[in-house]
């Protein structure tokens, strides 16, 4: 097995700021560079990063990012990233040459796919910056400036001729932008694994199943806070498995965060890097089972400085089928909560059940 690793050290320069608002003390943005850094320099670390394939992102394409975008937010985000930058929706800021930034951070998603797709690696990690999950069509939210893997997934559609496609996305937060992107769209079955209500605001439901022809093609499964590993692999059991199994896409795309996890700042969940091992597996199981192996995992969220490395180490080290000799010594897995809980189960049961 191949798996292919995208990096770029721009990906670090894209600049937050500090964060501050009028009544809080200037210091730096949740969506900082470091958890991505130090992320890499533990695949470094470890030696995984010399035994994976290299690939090399480019910019998307100004047409590319129309797939999805407007002209008008694409040339807000240009012409303000050309002076000293500004912001792209609600919370989300960046500096002065943020827009070519993110053109490679969507750029990288679809390298990465391409990889996969034309058989030059069989899975890839893109390990790429800004996230773009929240990104919507004409409006930049949750640190998201450009939908990374909507593009990615119009991109496979318009060039490869990929019919059915799937995402499915285990960020703590609700995939908004990926939803919006295709809600009335039967050839791409979207799947947002979330902690219920936390953002966007009143996003992420259960009842929102998609639009037209595309009703029952999006699927939301908001766990309650507090999931641990239990609820998130019985989701992927009882209603991620089947619903994909069912719909037989031709590629899987995962929209990766690791704010699910114990020790993240913006989430209340309860995953250890134990766990993301285990769903990866449990995910490249299904790609094995339903697209012969084609799945691409693009980053997003996590803000945990001192987490998001074992988490990100542990799932390239499950989808590359290579255990390197690091340890993670602030597992949790003993953690109260990590079974799965009667209130946990009757939702997953639920939503399993609604599956047509």
């Amino acid at each position: 097995m191949s798996t292919g690793f995208l990096w770029h050290e721009k990906y670090m320069w894209h600049d937050t700021g500090s964060g501050a608002t009028p009544d809080v003390e200037p210091d730096e943005h949740f969506e900082n560079a470091d958890t991505k850094r130090r992320m890499k320099n533990l695949l470094d670390l470890s030696g995984l990063t010399d035994q994976l394939v290299r690939l090399d992102p480019r910019m998307a394409t100004e047409d590319e990012l129309r797939r999805f975008h407007t002209d008008d937010y694409i040339n807000s985000i240009r012409e303000l990233s050309d002076h000293l930058g500004g912001m792209a929706g609600p919370g989300t800021p960046f500096g002065k040459g943020s827009y070519e930034i993110a053109k490679l951070a969507a750029g990288g998603t679809i390298v990465a796919t391409e990889a996969v797709l034309s058989g030059q690696v069989n899975n890839s990690y893109a390990l790429v910056r800004p996230p773009g999950h929240h990104a919507e069509r004409d409006l930049g939210r949750g640190f998201c400036i450009f939908g990374n893997v909507a593009l990615a997934a119009m991109h496979a559609r318009d060039i490869w001729q990929i019919e059915r496609i799937a995402t499915i996305d285990w960020d703590v937060h609700h995939g908004n932008g990926t939803q919006q992107a295709f809600y009335d769209d039967p050839n791409v079955l979207t799947i947002s694994i979330h902690q219920d209500g936390l953002f966007p605001k009143d996003s992420g439901t259960v009842e929102e199943r998609g639009a037209n022809n595309g009703q029952n093609y999006n699927i939301n499964i908001p766990l309650p806070a507090g999931s641990g590993h239990g609820a998130y692999s019985t989701a992927i059991e009882r209603v991620v498995v089947p619903a994909v199994q069912s719909f037989r896409p031709q590629l899987i795309l995962v929209p990766c965060g690791f704010d699910a996890s114990v020790y993240d700042p913006l989430g209340r969940m309860l995953l250890t890097s134990e766990s993301y091992r285990e769903l990866t597996k449990m995910l490249l199981a299904l790609a094995n089972a339903t697209c012969d192996g084609k799945i691409v995992f693009s980053h997003e969220g996590g803000y945990s400085k001192r987490y998001v490395p074992f988490c990100g180490l542990a799932t390239i080290e499950a989808l590359s089928g290579i255990r390197t000799e690091i340890t993670d010594q602030a597992g949790r897995d003993d953690l109260p909560g990590q079974e799965l809980a009667p209130h946990q189960e009757a939702i997953i049961n639920e939503i399993a059940q609604s599956l047509p």
